[in-house]
């Protein structure tokens, strides 16, 4: 994964993170407060019970000739429009009595008994507003434990109340009280536990849309957000891909460019610097190196050129005798392998300093190797092997006498290594964009471990390509260089007892393609 997603994805996270907080704080806030004005609702119709509860007379029994249909008396529906609403008297306590009795009851069946003493009590003086007596709401023991040992007297429960008219389930939140309340006009108020309820289904449902509403909201924002941290981090990393790009685009040839400084005051403005530096320290040594490869080349081309031009000057106008004959001939011999060795030297310094000159033209490819196999037919005939041209016509653009040096010093590897058969083919490539130029033979192939390196300068298979038969090492470098400043690439392909193949892919350049009917 790339570091422009990495911190896309670190910075969306972060930002997700925020969002999850904002929107969790926002949501439970307004919950607390919707649940917090519905308490304060259910206390204030709590204060309305103690004041008109008299006046209703839940406990007269004329009030039956009153009540409608589902047994409910329409003036407390008046009152209470929205409150589910529970009263159960307990006149055989008043409040101290009862804590004090629970107090005093330590061991958990005692506890149960005073519990279930009060319960009692509840169950046989009932009334209720807005709600079924069939189906009253009942505290478990736990909750009528809290109840009875609550500071304030005061406890929330939440309870499934069926509608008396729709025969509708509801969930309603109860303020539970249990205190002193007047029942009968005229009456001293007797101690009671009092239900408040009303239906929590608006809560539920504000509570529902604002949930649907902040995740929408937090998706978007994470969306925006993800979208924004690309945008950002792609102009931060802007400068770094710059960098890169420019280094990238530096070898060998080309040390005396630069990477460009981005203004940014950052690391990747001392990044670049250093790169700079570090290109400038490189240069230098590379200049250093072919400048010694250079000079020492020409340096030596005298004193070799003499040496070899007095051993044949002495073979010819002397007399020797056998063994003179023979030192002066490895003399010689020796001499001009220097010579050979020495120009390669000053191949490669050309090459290295980017002062190899190429006089482009065009050329089609099956031609251009007739011509090569028709020049090293000699050398072939004389060692057994048969030299072939195959594949398919395709005209391009390059330096033939290059280009030739490259396919000859190919072609030298492949009888040096004792091939009986060499094929030289021609192929298009890329549609017809670039043209591959191959040597294979039918040799002893090439390890795998050694492919690479044979490009190597002075890097030789002892096994396929042997000192004996001449050579520095250096011809796959000089080739190299040579499709290098094609623009092109050279490789080979190897197995070992199956010979091996030599790949040279060049562009084709800017030249005509042959019609049909057109006679190359």
């Amino acid at each position: 994964m790339s570091l422009r997603w990495r911190l896309t994805l670190f910075y969306s996270g972060l930002v997700a993170l925020v969002l999850v907080s904002v929107s969790a704080a926002v949501f439970f806030t307004i919950r607390g407060s919707l649940l917090g004005n519905l308490e304060r609702e259910l206390g204030n119709s709590y204060l309305l019970l103690q004041d008109v509860v008299p006046g209703l007379n839940l406990k007269d029994p004329l009030n039956s000739q009153e009540r409608d249909a589902a047994g409910i008396l329409p003036r407390a529906v008046y009152l209470f429009p929205d409150d589910a609403i529970q009263v159960e008297e307990l006149p055989f306590y008043d409040l101290t009595s009862l804590m004090q009795d629970f107090q005093e009851a330590r061991d958990p069946q005692a506890r149960r008994q005073v519990l279930e003493f009060v319960r009692r009590q509840a169950n046989s003086r009932r009334q209720t507003i807005r709600m079924s007596r069939e189906r009253p709401v009942q505290l478990s023991d736990e909750e009528l434990t809290r109840l009875i040992g609550s500071p304030d007297g005061r406890v929330l429960v939440e309870r499934e109340v069926r509608d008396p008219y729709t025969d509708i389930s509801r969930l309603h939140r109860f303020l539970v009280v249990l205190g002193p309340l007047q029942l009968d006009p005229g009456a001293p108020p007797n101690l009671a536990i009092a239900y408040v309820g009303q239906p929590l289904d608006p809560a539920l449902r504000t509570l529902a849309q604002l949930q649907r509403g902040v995740l929408a909201l937090s998706l978007l924002g994470l969306l925006a957000a993800a979208a924004g941290a690309y945008v950002l981090a792609g102009r931060a990393l802007r400068p770094l891909r710059q960098v890169r790009q420019a280094a990238e685009g530096i070898g060998g040839q080309t040390l005396d460019e630069r990477v460009p400084v981005p203004a940014t005051g950052d690391e990747v403005q001392a990044l670049a610097q250093a790169l700079n530096a570090m290109l400038g320290r490189l240069q230098a040594s590379f200049e250093a190196q072919r400048r010694f490869t250079s000079d020492a080349s020409h340096e030596l081309r005298t004193p070799v050129t003499a040496i070899s031009g007095h051993a044949g000057y002495l073979l010819r106008r002397t007399n020797p005798t056998g063994q003179q004959r023979e030192s002066l001939n490895i003399i010689r011999s020796e001499s001009e392998r220097l010579t050979a060795l020495i120009a390669s030297l000053l191949e490669l310094a050309r090459s290295d300093s980017g002062a190899l000159t190429l006089t482009r033209q065009p050329i089609l490819s099956t031609l251009f190797l007739g011509e090569v196999a028709r020049e090293l037919a000699p050398l072939g005939q004389a060692q057994g092997t048969e030299l072939r041209v195959a594949g398919e016509e395709v005209p391009f653009e390059g330096d033939p006498d290059r280009l030739k040096q490259v396919l000859i010093n190919l072609v030298g590897n492949a009888l040096k290594a004792g091939a009986t058969t060499v094929t030289l083919t021609s192929t298009p490539q890329e549609e017809g964009r670039e043209v591959r130029l191959s040597v294979g033979d039918d040799g002893p192939g090439i390890p795998p471990e050694h492919l690479e390196r044979l490009f190597d300068r002075f890097y030789r298979v002892e096994d396929s390509r042997s000192r004996d038969q001449g050579g520095a090492g250096l011809g796959l470098s000089i080739a190299r260089g040579i499709v290098d400043a094609h623009s092109g690439r050279i490789w080979l392909e190897s197995e070992v007892g199956r010979g091996t193949v030599a790949h040279v892919q060049l562009p084709v350049g800017d030249v005509p393609t042959l019609e049909d009917g057109d006679v190359p």
